[in-house]
């Protein structure tokens, strides 16, 4: 028997907020949209990590996600035709206010600070690791500091060593922000 006093019932689906209340007004909250879509065997743009406040389906291929100010996400971008794989990029991107100088990136509203850009196979499965080892510490990607993302693409960029991030560089991470 099931105790739960909520009602369950399909017709009572949680509907998600408005894009003004989730910004409480839009002059306050400049809102970052990212383009997502998928075609089955041609192109696969999906986030890797992030946490939107409201995803919109467009249509059957495309979405759209929302982000507010200072959030972190992972957008990767996988395409082919009739040969095989044409592109492999994995992009780590700071949604901005409009005070702050963002770069110009198709698919993103009106645009992002980019932390990491990693493109071709080769270094997108050399970061994909990387990303699941913060996982496995049980540290959401998107919570960690942007110093490593910008590390970790300039280390990318130069063919150097990449370094893995620890509990105790979050510790100290976190005891950073608490101080400012």
């Amino acid at each position: 028997m099931n105790t739960n006093t909520q009602d369950q019932s399909p017709t009572k689906a949680a509907v998600p907020p408005s894009l003004h209340a989730v910004a409480g007004h839009a002059s306050n909250a400049p809102l970052t949209r990212v383009a997502l879509a998928f075609v089955d065997k041609r192109i696969n743009l999906y986030l890797r990590f992030g946490n939107p406040v409201r995803t919109i389906q467009l249509d059957r291929w495309r979405r759209s996600a929302v982000f507010l100010p200072a959030s972190i996400f992972c957008r990767i971008r996988w395409e082919s035709n009739d040969y095989g794989t044409t592109r492999w990029q994995l992009m780590v991107m700071q949604s901005c206010t409009p005070l702050d100088a963002v770069q110009r990136i198709p698919g993103v509203q009106p645009g992002a600070r980019i932390l990491l850009h990693a493109e071709g196979e080769r270094q997108v499965q050399a970061v994909l690791p990387l990303i699941d080892a913060i996982e496995t510490l049980g540290i959401d990607p998107s919570d960690i500091s942007p110093a490593y993302w910008r590390t970790l693409g300039n280390r990318l960029s130069a063919h150097l060593a990449l370094p893995h991030y620890t509990a105790e560089r979050h510790a100290a991470w976190l005891a950073g922000k608490e101080l400012q």
